[in-house]
Formats: structure tokens, sequence, C-alpha cells
């Protein structure tokens, strides 16, 4: 069934043109184990794949093939040996593998969106505050955010009583579903997603998938790591099989 939703403003323009939001070409990784003497572990090489606008691409492959390593270098986190990873921003594509930190850094604002594992926030900042901070930073208006954090937040089921406070001391579960509400508010066109359902109980897997789902509607492109199968399943349109770009020996 198809469902027509407006895009976001960081999607509609690229709708227009059919330009992949994201493309990786001949990208590469060794890190350097300086405690070895300078030996080189080699990740991946040759990772070569886009994501366009509405669809879902997760990748695929055992522990240790280098998943989580493309995202991070897509995010910017990564630093890349070789390969370009294009970002298309309006008319321009940027190369983040290139791109001076200022600019990676007004590319996760207006452009890419992540998901982590783990949350990472500021001490005694409320979780209601957490996860309006990205619309806050795109111009909206304070009540306006905290209004569509409260959705999220709600739609995800954790318990109101804990809005008002700091996710620090939440179970993994909860600090989980902060993260997916922070990652999933704002305007992005495309979005990163690092096991955005492993520590989540089945109902709330389905509310991920249907947040997905809604994302894809709106013309986001996401590229995603999902070890839960039955998720992946349900929200992936290409799974990229990592292992075909090994570079161990």
């Amino acid at each position: 069934m198809n469902t027509h939703i407006s895009p976001t403003p960081a999607a509609d323009d690229i709708h227009a043109r059919a330009v992949p939001l994201l493309q990786v070409k001949g990208l590469s990784k060794a890190f350097t184990l300086h405690l070895r003497e300078g030996m080189r572990l080699p990740v991946v090489e040759g990772v070569s794949f886009e994501v366009r606008a509405g669809t879902c691409v997760a990748l695929g492959g055992p522990s240790g093939a280098g998943k989580s390593s493309i995202l991070k270098m897509v995010f910017g986190n990564y630093r890349t040996d070789a390969g370009a990873i294009l970002i298309a921003d309006g008319a321009e594509q940027v190369d983040v593998a290139r791109a001076a930190p200022r600019r990676v850094l007004r590319l996760r604002r207006d452009r890419i969106g992540y998901v982590s594992q783990f949350l990472r926030v500021i001490p005694r900042v409320s979780t209601l505050d957490v996860v309006a901070e990205p619309l806050r930073a795109e111009g909206v208006e304070a009540d306006a955010a905290l209004a569509r954090a409260r959705t999220l937040l709600a739609r995800l089921n954790l318990p109101e009583r804990l809005w008002g406070l700091p996710p620090a001391t939440f179970s993994g579960g909860e600090q989980q579903r902060v993260n997916i509400a922070r990652g999933f508010i704002g305007a992005q066109g495309l979005l990163l997603l690092d096991e955005p359902t492993a520590s989540l109980d089945a109902a709330n897997r389905a509310v991920v998938i249907e947040l997905i789902r809604e994302k894809k509607a709106e013309g986001v492109g996401m590229l995603g790591i999902f070890h839960d199968g039955e998720v992946r399943e349900a929200v992936a349109d290409l799974v990229v099989d990592v292992s075909g770009f090994s570079a161990a020996h």
C-alpha cells in the first residue's frame, strides 16, 4: 500500500533530481595498532553502494566484518584510507572523507541523523531536552520541539515520570528509546541506524519498525545495521553483504 506523506525539507530537493542521498565509492579502512609496532589491521576494501530517498539499506555480514566501521566512516567519526563518501547537500555533493570538520558538523545538523547503540549526553540535562535538542538546533521553537519530543517518547512507551530526569541512569532499553526518539525527531534526509532495536522488547521493536516505515514514506533514506533478522526483513529494501568487501588476507 502506498501512503503519500509530504517529504521532509531535507529530502524534497533530492527527490526532484533523483540523486542518491549517499554514494559510497571504493571505501577502504585499516586500523594502525600503535602498541604493536604500527601493525596494520585491515578492515574493509573497495566498499561501494548507494542509498536513495525513501529506501533503507542494511549492512549485513558476520560480527567483525566492518559494518560498524562503515557506518562510522559515513558519519565522519572514522577516517578513511581510500574512497569517497558523497552526501547530497542541496545541489552539492560533499565528500565526508575529505570535508573539513566544520563542514561535517553542518552535515550532521542538516543532512545526517544518527541513532547509536550508546547514549552520550551532557549530565543533568532532562530526557525531554535531550530528545528535543536536534530540533532546537534546526531553529524550531522550544514549545514545538518539546511537543514533538513528548509524542515520540510516548510512542516508544517511555514512562512519563522519566521525561524530566537525566537519562544517564536509565536502563539500557530506556536509554535506547531516548536515542531513537532523538535520532528520529529531526528532518535530516539521511538517517544512520546502529542496531536500533538491540535492547528493546517486542512491542517497542514494532514501534521502531513503524517509525522507519514512516521515515521512508517521507522520502528519508536510511543505512542501518540490524542483527535482528525479523526487523531487517521488515524494513530493508536492500542488504549489502559487507563480508564481500573483506580486506583480510
